[in-house]
């Protein structure tokens, strides 16, 4: 096995005290193997004054202020979303260690942490690029991340009512959406909230985006799917005179009459996966494909 130095970032879940209960086991192994062990300010603090653990870190830091040769995602899918929001651009490949419940992206047992760095210092693993999308509007900037892994949602705020949302892909007008909302989703996300929507699966590295609409009023609607080098350009009507954006799960407040655009970020994320384990392996395991629920 490899003695190589490496660099470490470690995120965490700061709201379950179980979903921090294998990160010992990390810090262990890691100061076994002489890594340099960084870990995420609030995720620091979380452990150290509220779980009382004893965290031998070469540092701590905030937000996106770090390098490393990995990132480590301790917690659930959310977990990864922030981790990877801090990666943004810094090509550094996320492990994802699933202290959740489901757990697409962080597909890590705990039981299975060791063998999973052991692979990281052997070189037994794959890095899989996985496709990001930006929004852009034409009034106010953003005060969230302006990038999405899963997905970007234009949802409705404030009432009842449905939102109008009228959609152009590359210039041409598809339709407009009477809807609670629209969901546009990389092939990461297709798993996500576009799913529970009815919206379809997409294989990581399809080149396609999906859109879905949230609970529309018309029956004839459905999902469609699209070139991943598309423009997509939404304009939206509410009688609350504004809107939500939620993306990766972070929303804010738009006012009507903001134009979205929504294409293709310039950078991917990069996620480790073991050798041997393939996405549709995970998507028979986590949705249960085959299972015979009469046991």
């Amino acid at each position: 096995m490899s003695l190589r130095k490496l660099k470490f970032a470690i995120f965490g879940n700061i709201y379950q005290a179980k979903k921090s209960a294998s990160v010992q086991t990390i810090l262990s192994y890691l100061s076994e193997h002489k890594a340099e062990v960084y870990v995420e300010k609030a995720y620091y603090r979380f452990l150290t004054e509220i779980e009382h653990l004893k965290v031998d870190a070469s540092g701590i830091f905030y937000n996106d202020d770090f390098n490393a040769d990995f990132v480590i995602s301790m917690g659930g899918d959310g977990t990864f979303l922030k981790a990877a929001c801090h990666v943004g651009n810094k090509n550094i490949p996320i492990l994802g260690v699933n202290m959740g419940r489901l757990g697409f992206l962080a597909d890590v047992s705990p039981y299975e942490i060791e063998r999973c760095l052991d692979a990281l210092y052997s070189g037994e693993y794959t890095i899989e690029d996985r496709t990001v999308i930006k929004i852009e509007t034409d009034g106010d900037q953003l005060e969230c991340y302006d990038c999405a892994l899963n997905d970007i949602a234009v949802l409705k705020r404030d009432n009842a009512s449905m939102i109008s949302i009228r959609v152009t892909i590359n210039g041409e007008y598809l339709t407009t959406y009477e809807a609670d909302g629209v969901i546009v989703s990389t092939p990461t996300g297709s798993t996500a909230y576009s799913l529970s929507n009815g919206g379809p699966i997409l294989t990581p590295h399809s080149g396609v985006l999906s859109m879905t609409a949230v609970a529309p009023h018309s029956l004839n609607i459905r999902p469609i799917v699209i070139p991943d080098d598309s423009e997509i350009c939404l304009a939206v009507e509410s009688r609350s005179h504004n809107f939500l954006v939620a993306i990766d799960g972070s929303s804010e407040k738009c006012k009507e009459g903001t134009k979205l655009v929504i294409r293709k970020a310039p950078y991917n994320i990069k996620i480790v996966k073991r050798n041997g384990f393939s996405y549709y392996h995970t998507l028979r395991e986590k949705l249960m494909w085959g299972a015979d629920t009469r046991r």
